[in-house]
């Protein structure tokens, strides 16, 4: 089972349904051997473009091109794609080895290469001894390996996955993010992944496309998308942040001094060079907020008050009033520290380059 990632290059492409355009002329560039992740909110046209390239639906106009071919209007078994759904969409009447072979059977394979190409691909996908049990006897996480294997063992050119871990809990959703990328680097395959999941994305992609109303709104490498953020729907879907508007009162080479709705001064990163006097928004992450003794110093330093404190395990998560009237969210790691009690006064400060202005 040989599998060579290929490239696939979106133009243009648009979809409508009546008058609604689910796909607003988006293109993209997708690497051999790439994970990219299409990320959005629900009804942002993730699905639908993936369906687009599995040949589910047929674009309004624009192309695809797969290694370089057109295969916008070519029907899905002609596209040598790989699909995993969401459902597993497993036969209950097959066992894990029927399964894994039933592409193999549609494509007239010998039963000597239809058996090698199964054992190989239960291999892959750590599931060697289960060719005999039904997916009723199998864990959920186990079902969606068979559906993997499924869709690998014909060495499709792609596989594109539309939510594949939405059906799984948390600690079962965090094991499988670990064995897709595994599977996806052992194989080389190209994998284009929906989800709505922003921590999964972060985890498992080496570039994000983050949509949003059909169009793609940013695409770059998790630490891109989610520390230089081109605006504020991007900066507001992935994590946490904190988001305060103002107008830029100064501006020096890198840093611009913006001067808050209520009168705050913060000195900022000025990474879209916003003109003078510019209505724009800050961007702060919650973790780079900190709570500051008296002797440390920061580039943004205010005093607040703290408004609530809470105990998540592996960090503290406070919510404070600064002395201007903004109120700001704080992640601090909990290395055995007290909680700060609500109602106390505190010192809080971040550094110039914590604070984006988009």
């Amino acid at each position: 089972m040989g599998t060579i990632g290929a490239t696939i290059n979106i133009v243009n492409l648009v979809k409508t349904f009546e008058e609604i355009r689910a796909v607003d002329g988006i293109s993209l560039n997708v690497e051999s051997g790439e994970f990219l992740t299409l990320l959005g909110p629900s009804g942002s046209g993730k699905t639908t473009t993936l369906n687009l390239i599995a040949g589910f639906d047929i674009p309004t106009s624009g192309e695809i091109l797969l290694g370089g071919e057109d295969i916008a209007i070519k029907p899905p078994h002609r596209r040598n794609l790989g699909m995993v759904f969401q459902n597993y969409a497993l036969f209950p009447h097959m066992t894990v080895f029927e399964n894994v072979a039933f592409p193999l059977r549609n494509r007239k394979s010998r039963g000597l290469d239809i058996r090698e190409s199964v054992g190989e691909a239960l291999s892959l996908v750590k599931l060697e001894g289960y060719e005999k049990r039904y997916p009723k006897q199998l864990s959920g996480g186990q079902q969606q390996r068979v559906a993997i294997a499924r869709s690998l063992v014909y060495s499709p050119r792609a596989l594109l996955m539309d939510e594949p871990l939405g059906a799984l809990d948390k600690k079962l959703r965090e094991y499988m993010q670990i064995e897709i990328k595994r599977i996806q680097k052992d194989t080389g395959i190209t994998v284009i992944y929906v989800t709505h999941d922003q921590e999964e994305a972060l985890n498992m992609s080496d570039r994000i496309a983050v949509m949003n109303q059909g169009k793609i709104e940013q695409v770059g490498s998790p630490r891109e998308v989610y520390e230089k953020p081109k605006n504020r729907f991007i900066a507001d879907f992935i994590g946490d942040a904190n988001i305060i508007e103002g107008h830029v009162s100064r501006m020096e080479e890198e840093t611009a001094t913006v001067t808050t709705l209520s009168k705050i001064q913060v000195k900022a990163y000025n990474l879209n060079r916003r003109a003078v006097h510019s209505s724009v928004h800050l961007v702060i992450r919650p973790e780079r907020v900190k709570l500051l003794k008296e002797e440390i110093a920061a580039d943004n330093c205010f005093m607040g008050t703290v408004s609530e404190a809470s105990y998540v395990g592996n960090m503290i998560r406070y919510l404070l009033d600064l002395d201007g009237g903004e109120r700001i969210l704080l992640k601090e790691p909990n290395g055995g520290q007290g909680i700060e009690i609500p109602g106390r006064k505190v010192r809080v400060g971040w550094n110039w380059q914590d604070a984006l202005i988009v």
